[in-house]
C-alpha cells in the first residue's frame, strides 16, 4: 500500500494538489534487478512487474475538483553496466461536475546508481508521453533528467530538471520548470 500527498507550486503560489491511496501488486523479485538495485531505497524497483491501482482527489482553489482513478503496469528491465530501465504505462480516469476524460501515459526511465564512497545517488533520464482524449491525439512530451540522493534509511530527496512541449492547445505550449521531492520509504516489518 502507498500513499501520495502532493502540491505543486507556481510563482509560489500552490497552483494544485493531490491526495489518496494505492494498492500495489508485484511479481516476485528478480536476482538480477536485486543486484542493481542494492542502493535502492524503494523494493518495488526489484520486482519485474509491479501493478497498482490508485484514488487521486485534485483539489483546486481555481476550478473544480477532480476525482481521478490511476491504474498502473511498470515493468522494470535490467540492463548491462548496472542501468535499470522503467517502462511505466499509466491511464488517469478523470471526473468532475458530470464530464469524463482520460490519458494514457507512457514513460521510460534509464536509472543508474553511482558510487562516491560511501554514498549511492542516483541518476536517471526518463521521457514520457501522453495521449489525451480531450484532443484524441499523443499531445504532449516530457523530458526529465535528475538524482536521487539518499538523506537517511528512509528519506531520499528527488532533484529533476523537466521540459514539457504540449501540442493539444493551440499555439503549443512549452514549460521548463525545476523540481524537489521528498520521498518517504517504509519498508515492511521483518518476522
Amino acid at each position: 500500500m502507498a500513499f501520495d500527498a502532493k502540491g505543486y507550486m507556481e510563482e509560489g503560489d500552490l497552483d494544485r494538489a493531490q491526495i489518496g491511496p494505492s494498492l500495489q501488486f508485484n511479481t516476485r523479485p528478480l536476482e538480477k534487478l536485486k543486484q542493481i538495485t542494492v542502493h535502492d531505497m524503494d523494493d518495488m524497483k526489484r520486482m519485474p512487474m509491479v501493478f497498482t491501482i490508485g484514488y487521486r482527489y485534485l483539489p483546486s482553489s481555481v476550478q473544480s475538483a477532480i476525482h481521478r482513478l490511476q491504474p498502473i503496469v511498470m515493468f522494470h528491465i535490467p540492463f548491462p553496466g548496472t542501468i535499470l530501465l522503467t517502462d511505466r504505462n499509466r491511464g488517469d480516469l478523470d471526473w468532475s461536475n458530470g464530464s469524463f476524460r482520460w490519458t494514457y501515459r507512457n514513460r521510460f526511465t534509464a536509472e543508474r546508481r553511482l558510487t562516491i564512497r560511501s554514498y549511492h545517488p542516483g541518476a536517471y533520464a526518463s521521457a514520457e508521453f501522453l495521449y489525451r482524449s480531450q484532443y484524441a491525439k499523443w499531445s504532449s512530451t516530457y523530458l526529465f533528467a535528475g538524482c536521487l540522493f539518499p538523506l537517511s534509511r528512509h528519506t531520499q530527496l528527488d532533484t529533476y530538471y523537466e521540459h514539457e512541449n504540449n501540442t493539444g492547445p493551440h499555439p503549443n505550449h512549452q514549460v521548463n520548470a525545476a523540481g524537489l521531492i521528498i520521498e518517504l520509504y517504509f519498508p515492511p516489518l521483518k518476522q
